[in-house]
Formats: structure tokens, sequence, C-alpha cells
């Protein structure tokens, strides 16, 4: 497995990895924090419902489904659009690669279509996702 980012908690990552490695009938060591859910991992859409599933129990999160692309709409100006004909604007590509820092910017190319975003998901994406909620409940309790 290659080296976690320095800002990654090995504690935090060692669970996603575990409840990624569960769901999908992998060893740990397989799992990196840069693998693709698809490209590298074989996940199919099922398994992201069981990955969140599995995320929800382990951290007492909610993991909202769509969260990631709703975020990117969000940073959209009214009237802004996501997509034209399936394809991501420009602006939402700018939208999902800050919502979605783990991916090299460089896959959120010019004709990137909404059903491949899917595609650009890491085990990072769900570990940024599950510190992005816990960060949140904490702020809430705070």
């Amino acid at each position: 497995m290659s080296e976690l980012p320095v800002d990654v908690d090995p504690t935090i990552f060692a669970r996603v990895q575990s409840c990624i490695s569960e769901a999908l009938g992998l060893d740990a060591d397989e799992v990196g924090y840069s693998s693709r859910l698809i490209g590298d991992l074989g996940a199919e859409s099922l398994d992201f419902l069981d990955i969140a599933f599995r995320l929800e129990r382990a951290f007492d999160v909610r993991i909202p489904r769509g969260g990631i692309e709703a975020a990117s709409k969000e940073g959209l100006a009214d009237g802004e659009s996501y997509e034209v004909n399936g394809v991501l604007t420009d602006r939402a590509r700018e939208q999902l690669a800050l919502h979605m820092p783990e991916v090299p910017r460089a896959e959120f190319k010019v004709g990137l279509k909404v059903s491949e975003v899917p595609t650009l998901m890491r085990v990072g994406t769900f570990y940024n996702v599950v510190v992005g909620l816990r960060a949140e409940a904490a702020k809430k309790l705070g």
C-alpha cells in the first residue's frame, strides 16, 4: 500500500480502509488511499451503498447520497449550469475538483460526463467525507 498523505489520520484511515475492504471482499493492504474504487478495486454501484452503510455504522455519521454533487452545485452562481446534455460545465468541473482534492486535477477533463463522476472516486474520497462529517458533528456539539 502507498504512503498516506501527511494530513491523513492513520487511525481513521484504517477504519475507512477496513470498511471498504470488507465491502469489496479485499485484503486491507489492497485498499490504498489513492485507489480508484471502480477502476482499481472493482467496485460497482451497489458497492457504494454498502461502503456508505458500513462507514455510517463505523463512524456514527450519515453520508448523504449525492453529497459531493450537491456541494459542488452550491458553489455555482444562480442560473449557472452544472451540466449540459450530460456533460459537466467548466465551472462544475472546477467545483467538483474543490470537493474532491484527493483526485488529480487532470482527471477533471473537458467533456467529463456526469455519469463518469463515480469513476473518479478514490478511497480518499470516502476518507475525506467521513472526516468532514465528523468535523461538522463536533462543531454542532461544540
